[in-house]
């Protein structure tokens, strides 16, 4: 199966003499499983400091994910029989959140990223969701947080759903930005079990989607500024020891 490359290994830096450095990797189409136990070897990799803050890319085979909110494989519509005839599969997974669909079209990221200077996993949740919300603005998309609930909107058009956890207070999982996803699927569940609201994609949006590509790209250089603070904060902290 043909993967596409990353446009670029690194994202450009703010300013040239920015210490900070988001490492980028595409891993292209993934399965669910697969992708999450290269993702947990990425986190020991990262507690052992062989590699630095990364930000993985993925499009996963059609799944729907159930996270660690109560009851929330309750919110799993299709029956065996709909999942097979649609080929999704079900995985349940130790993200926070409820249930949420994945699939071709969608950009998953997964951010890696070391938190053990500020230990401030409310931050980190805001600081996604605003990495999300900037990458948006560009394509002519105004996006938003809905008070009480995680996610990115549009009024209450849910673009990209989020699920975070941490490991050592390195994080991982992470987003899924609707590009151009087949929006079908989430029939076959509550998304995210939220009732009073629907999904959509950019490409809903826009009337046609723009490159998956570009915006990785976006996303990259967002990322980049957003958790460039991070490296900042240490440099405060240690000016204060």
């Amino acid at each position: 199966m043909h993967q596409n490359p990353l446009i670029m290994s690194t994202p450009p830096s703010i300013t040239s003499d920015d210490p900070y450095t988001l490492n980028t990797e595409d891993w292209g189409r993934t399965r669910y499983a697969d992708a999450f136990a290269r993702q947990l070897e990425r986190v020991s990799m990262r507690v052992d400091g062989t590699i630095g803050d990364t930000l993985i890319f993925t499009e996963h085979e059609p799944v729907f994910t159930i996270g660690r909110h109560k009851n929330a494989e309750q919110h799993l519509k299709w029956t065996r029989e709909l999942l097979a005839h649609n080929g999704v599969e079900v995985e349940l997974t130790n993200r926070g959140g409820d249930i949420t669909y994945h699939g071709p079209g969608q950009i998953v990221g997964y951010p890696i990223i070391d938190l053990n200077s500020t230990k401030d996993l409310h931050r980190y949740l805001r600081d996604v969701e605003e990495g999300v919300i900037r990458t948006l603005q560009p394509f002519g998309i105004s996006a938003e947080r809905r008070p009480g609930l995680t996610g990115i909107w549009i009024g209450k058009r849910k673009i990209a759903a989020i699920g975070i956890a941490v490991k050592q207070w390195i994080t991982y999982h992470g987003f899924a930005l609707n590009v151009a996803p087949d929006l079908a699927h989430f029939s076959g569940i509550v998304p995210c079990g939220i009732t009073d609201g629907t999904v959509t994609s950019m490409q809903q949006e826009l009337g046609s989607a723009p490159s998956m590509d570009e915006v990785k790209y976006t996303l990259a250089v967002e990322f980049q500024r957003i958790f460039a603070m991070y490296a900042v904060h240490v440099d405060e902290q240690t000016q204060l020891a």
